[in-house]
């Protein structure tokens, strides 16, 4: 099935209409009147523009936040916030392939992976709906004398600032507002530049759900004048981000101002091991996918293979506009991002690896307007070279072979990131042998990109702190208060 835009309600935000940003449950243009375009990185065309928001509109969507979490808000029980959290779920599966169209739309990614991520988020909402009736403490037997009783409380930790990247815009922002509304805080959602128009389709479903105002505010502007703000905000209690280790690195300096609450997923270079015993057969195909899925934007990418194999494969795939069905590779967000990634491969080639496939822009014919690139593969990398040490954040792999397991474990640990790492393998000791000593927060064995809303997800090293999935997901949103009562 081919979708278009023709076949979407007038809500979808691609048709180069001009979209406002929702503070205290109203559309709003920016105090300044600023705008900026959002483009279509297929095609190079104008999708539409936002606001270009900076700090006086942070200060007003986190007031609105600061007010709803005071107000009506604080004092929803549980069962609401369960059944709010379920009524979002079955409008955005109503909604589902407008949102999915609008993903493939603004970033690029190729609708049948838009479309198939359709049970992980709507089984995110539904997680979190469930998980808001099963907050609790706990009654502590303590050793002071006398007759006192201590238990513990769990409590919403209050107005949370959530700045989100471009590569998978519906699922990012669930996976900030799911908890939040899970916990009885309230949000302030900051997307990227790069991709803001699915968030503000989001919260137009949020308010059609009956999300109180200033519940959930989405915020768009630049990562200088909006993001920045709200990361320093000294009315906001806490900050989950998802993007880059320098980003982040900033975000916990400006979080020192009020101590605030502070998880972080941030960059990775994770290596993926295909042991001779593995059925290469299977692996390739998983092996190779695990970086150019997305054209290798993603932060779990497992960008350096050791295994030349997926050559073959990598040069086979469709490259396309992500509209189209039978497109495997999209474009990359910007020509930044294309030029950046550019770089990385002069890099490689200067310092002698060898490109055996791929690593070109694509300069003619339909995809000359976009910013398409070949997915590459190196050979004759060693460790210290930048492609194989630094996130590159494009459709590029690294292979580099090894000898044995101990090696493998030593050079797959070699890097400062420790947000993914994937193991292929016949045998059962080896899988969990590797998967005890690969310093990764996920390890994923025979496969890759396994993720549920059950499971924690989150980074070692450089790649983060704080976990997302999971019971541990909601803790994050949570503050422990000790409470005790002297009865004798």
């Amino acid at each position: 099935m081919t979708l278009s835009v023709r076949d979407l309600p007038l809500r979808t935000p691609i048709d180069g209409r001009h979209r406002q940003m929702m503070i205290d449950g109203e559309w709003r243009d920016a105090v300044s009147g600023r705008t900026f375009e959002t483009r279509n990185p297929a095609t190079g065309a104008v999708l539409g523009t936002v606001p270009l928001a900076d700090s006086k509109d942070v200060d007003l969507a986190v007031a609105a936040a600061r007010r709803a979490f005071e107000g009506p808000w604080s004092r929803l029980k549980p069962y609401e916030r369960q059944l709010l959290l379920l009524k979002i779920a079955d409008l955005m599966e109503r909604h589902w392939e407008e949102l999915a169209l609008s993903d493939t739309t603004d970033m690029g990614m190729p609708i049948t992976r838009t479309l198939a991520n359709r049970n992980r988020v709507l089984g995110m909402l539904r997680f979190y709906a469930g998980m808001a009736t099963s907050i609790h403490g706990q009654t502590i037997g303590n050793s002071l004398p006398g007759e006192i009783v201590s238990y513990t409380r769990k409590e919403p930790v209050g107005v949370v600032g959530a700045i989100i990247p471009w590569n998978a815009p519906t699922a990012a922002s669930i996976w900030k507002i799911g908890p939040a509304l899970a916990t009885g805080c309230t949000i302030v959602l900051k997307p990227s530049e790069e991709a803001p128009l699915t968030p503000l389709l989001i919260a137009d479903l949020m308010q059609e759900a009956g999300v109180p105002p200033g519940v959930v505010n989405v915020v768009t502007g630049t990562g200088a004048e909006a993001g920045a703000p709200l990361a320093a905000h000294m009315d906001v209690d806490k900050v989950v981000f998802t993007g880059s280790t320098a980003t982040g690195q900033a975000i916990l300096r400006a979080s020192a101002a009020n101590m605030k609450r502070v998880s972080l997923e941030l960059g990775g270079k994770s290596p993926v091991i295909v042991l001779a015993d593995a059925d290469i057969e299977r692996a390739v195909p998983v092996a190779a996918m695990s970086v150019f899925a997305n054209s290798g934007q993603v932060c779990i990418a497992g960008s350096r293979l050791f295994v030349e194999r997926v050559a073959a494969f990598a040069a086979k795939l469709r490259i396309g506009d992500g509209a189209d069905p039978e497109t495997e590779i999209g474009p990359l967000i910007s020509p930044r991002q294309l030029e950046r990634v550019t770089g990385f491969i002069a890099d490689g080639a200067r310092e002698g690896a060898r490109l055996v496939t791929g690593g070109e822009r694509m300069t003619k014919g339909a995809l000359a307007a976009g910013n398409f690139m070949t997915p590459g593969v190196f050979s004759g990398v060693t460790d210290g070279m930048r492609i194989a040490r630094e996130e590159i954040f494009g459709p590029i792999i690294s292979a580099l072979p090894f000898d044995t397991l101990d090696e493998a474990v030593r050079r797959g640990n070699d890097t400062p990131y420790g947000l993914g790492a994937g193991v292929f393998t016949k045998d059962v000791g080896k899988a969990h042998q590797l998967a005890n000593r690969l310093r990764a927060g996920s390890v994923w064995v025979n496969t890759y990109h396994a993720i549920d809303p059950a499971v924690p997800f989150g980074g070692y090293k450089m790649s983060g702190y704080g976990r997302e999935g999971g019971a541990e997901h909601l803790d994050e949103y949570l503050n422990t208060k000790g409470v005790w009562i002297r009865i004798d």
